[in-house]
């Protein structure tokens, strides 16, 4: 079995995670860790869950949540993310990464940590996802740079970044497979009068309403046709077996810096 410690416990993906280690055969929750504001310190985390008792008590405290893990899944906030870093590479604990909202000093940081041990970083963790992003790169290669691309995403009410970390990543590899960056070639929502589009841009929309857990639309507009691939989640468990799969994947890896794509073997 590999014991698990869970970081961001009491958020929406940390309890999918919780039931997720609980049905699984060869994964083992031996720690939880939850913000020092959090309703949920102390309790049981199957409890908070409610993947029923699991012996395993909420805590705030990193050195007590890490303590017997063997692997570290974080699916906090970006804030906290150098600290889960540090706690990580102080027990040289392999983490795995699905926070959003990542910006480039804690990038940075990450490669940094990475020198000294396994990280594996995912802006969605879901497996169909992860083709998704294959085949957006094959697509935005083999078509014409005349043919529009543009991201549409939906999650939602209470999801804070706009747009979303897969939103960004598909954006970043339609613009690698073009040969250009995204912050060259971005642009974030329009208004207004003055929205022609210039020739190669990759526009994004994003849309926040009631429980939608997901979907991901990229177009590729050309004259006389469309390509749409589109990925919809409709259950956030999916990401948590996708983590899991991570997991498995990372454990007994040299230090370095992976992704889903390494998971899947693209």
């Amino acid at each position: 079995m590999i014991n698990v410690a869970v970081l961001g416990v009491s958020g929406r993906m940390g309890r999918c995670l919780v039931r997720a280690i609980r049905e699984s055969d060869d994964f083992t929750l031996s720690g939880a860790l939850a913000s020092p504001a959090s309703a949920s310190l102390g309790r049981d985390a199957g409890e908070v869950a409610q993947a029923g008792p699991i012996a395993v008590e909420v805590t705030s405290d990193r050195g007590r949540a890490l303590a017997n893990a063997a692997i570290v899944i974080d699916f906090t906030l970006p804030e906290a993310t150098a600290d889960n870093l540090a706690a990580a590479a102080a027990a040289r604990i392999p983490i795995i990464i699905g926070t959003t909202g990542l910006d480039a000093e804690r990038h940075a940081l990450i490669r940094r940590a990475s020198g000294k041990l396994p990280v594996l970083v995912a802006p969605n963790m879901s497996l169909a996802v992860n083709l998704f992003f294959s085949l957006v790169g094959s697509a935005a290669a083999a078509l014409p740079g005349d043919y529009d691309i543009e991201i549409v995403e939906a999650h939602h009410r209470h999801k804070a970044d706009a747009p979303s970390g897969t939103a960004l990543r598909l954006g970043e590899i339609a613009a690698g497979a073009r040969n250009t960056t995204l912050g060259n070639v971005g642009i974030y929502g329009r208004a207004g009068s003055a929205t022609t589009r210039s020739p190669g841009a990759i526009g994004f929309s994003s849309i926040r309403a009631g429980d939608i857990v997901g979907e991901h639309h990229v177009l590729f507009a050309g004259t006389g046709e469309t390509l749409e691939l589109v990925h919809r989640a409709t259950d956030r468990m999916t990401f948590a077996y996708g983590a899991l799969a991570a997991a498995r994947w990372l454990a007994g890896r040299q230090p370095g810096l992976y992704g889903m794509a390494d998971v899947l073997g693209l």
